[in-house]
């Protein structure tokens, strides 16, 4: 894995860390760090993450025993 995978991969587990702060406690983390949902900041981390998301596609077809 390459240092951009490998980095994209911690920004999504920290994505889905708040989501799962969302569900259980209907606490949105990014939105109270940077001033709400609709904060300019808080829409530029929630892009990153999706991004990153979709980063980690690849991992999915890579051989990972190598």
């Amino acid at each position: 894995m390459n240092v951009i995978q490998k980095s994209a991969l911690v920004v999504t587990i920290i994505g889905a860390i708040n989501w799962l702060l969302i569900g259980l406690f209907k606490y949105d983390l990014v939105a109270s760090l940077f001033g709400g949902t609709d904060a300019l900041i808080s829409r530029i981390v929630y892009v990153l993450v999706g991004i990153c998301g979709l980063i980690n596609i690849g991992i999915l077809f890579k051989d990972l025993d190598r």
